[in-house]
């Protein structure tokens, strides 16, 4: 029993003297444990990172039936293609939807290419926008019997019985925006070509942007009709405004049906908001110039005003340094030139796709001569260019 007893408090006077030495141990290597602790951390652990923000996903044109959009750039002959061509003698007309410096720049670039292509243009009508006189249009050409129409359709519903004796004749039918309805891509026409709209809205979006250095409150008047072109271009506007600049606030909108309404109602967005910083106008002549109207009455020289189109009215104010900041346009001399090959893959059977884009241009004050030249295939209006002091 002694014995057992000595044994027992042996046993722990030994495991008492063995923890206080390991904690001897531990207290002396304090600082080599917490490193070592601290390096396996390390190697166990993925090391911290911040990933960047998603970049925004840009909207995308698609055509009037929801198509893919094909670059215009993708529309071309091969020299083979072109001899065949030119060694058809055939004959082109041009009928369009009114007149001005956009449907003379469009006619000037197919009339180009067909010179290039050997085809001749017979005929050029303007039907002022009456779908009436568009009908009678196509009647009187159609007795010059034109192997290539290029077109913008006035009213697609109408317009399908109009444009129904070229079909039936076979020729080469190729439009500028508009399908008449129910018309199949590759039986009753070769294809549409239009501006890529959601790349303008785009353009709109980010010229406002610079302006206001990515931070202001901004007032939005959009085309309020179902119109696939304009719709898509303010769509593109808002949506791009809405994810790559989080420091601009689209506060106020409002839609346009009549573009006289234009000034009434650039004129409420202002009461309702005094600390406006920008508007956005759907296009140039008309409610662009109503929005400047409304500014220029309310003595609001600090707001900054972007618009699609090159219009003589809204390139002078920029050019001045008024409220436009930048304009977006397409390329309406590429837009001829596209419709000119079109019809030409029309003629040697070769498929073209169902709905092609050209480019757009961002305008400011600093390249619109360029911009002119590139878009409508000429000068700025005498106006602009005296103001520029050329």
């Amino acid at each position: 029993m002694k014995k057992r007893t000595r044994t027992s408090k042996r046993r722990t006077f030994l495991a008492t003297m063995a923890v206080l030495g390991l904690l001897a141990a531990a207290c002396g290597s304090g600082d080599v444990a917490e490193e070592t602790t601290t390096t396996r951390a390390a190697t166990t652990q993925a090391p911290a990172t911040t990933e960047a923000p998603a970049a925004p996903v840009a909207p995308v044109t698609r055509g009037p039936g929801g198509e893919v959009a094909t670059p215009s750039g993708e529309i071309a002959l091969s020299a083979d293609e072109i001899d065949r061509v030119k060694a058809g003698g055939y004959t082109a007309a041009l009928l369009w939807h009114t007149a001005g410096a956009f449907t003379d720049a469009v006619s000037q670039g197919a009339r180009d290419a067909f010179a290039e292509l050997g085809i001749e243009v017979i005929a050029e009508t303007n039907a002022q926008f009456d779908a009436a006189q568009q009908a009678n249009d196509v009647e009187t050409v159609m007795a010059q019997n034109p192997d290539i129409i290029i077109s913008l359709v006035l009213d697609p519903v109408s317009g399908a019985e109009a444009f129904r004796p070229a079909v039936d004749a076979g020729v080469q039918l190729v439009f500028l925006s508009n399908v008449p309805e129910g018309y199949v891509h590759g039986t009753d026409y070769v294809g549409v070509v239009t501006d890529d709209l959601a790349a303008m809205g785009i353009a709109a979006a980010d010229l406002l942007a610079d302006a206001l250095g990515g931070q202001g409150k901004v007032g939005f008047i959009f085309h309020d009709a179902a119109y696939y072109v304009t719709n898509q271009r303010d769509q593109a506007f808002k949506a791009w405004i809405e994810a790559a600049y989080p420091g601009i606030e689209i506060v106020d909108e409002q839609g346009l049906a009549d573009p006289a309404a234009a000034e009434e109602i650039a004129a409420s967005l202002l009461t309702r908001n005094p600390d406006l910083n920008g508007i956005y106008a759907p296009w140039s002549a008309g409610p662009a110039d109503g929005v400047l109207a409304a500014l220029r009455a309310a003595g609001a020289s600090d707001v900054a005003v972007v618009t699609l189109d090159l219009d003589t009215n809204v390139s002078l104010d920029l050019v001045e340094g008024g409220n436009i900041v930048g304009i977006a346009a397409d390329e309406a001399y590429a837009l001829g030139r596209t419709m000119a090959l079109e019809g030409a893959y029309g003629l040697v059977g070769k498929p073209a796709p169902p709905f092609v884009v050209v480019p757009a241009i961002k305008v400011t004050a600093d390249n619109i001569v360029d911009a002119y030249r590139q878009s409508l295939a000429t000068d700025p209006p005498t106006e602009v260019m005296q103001a520029l002091g050329g």
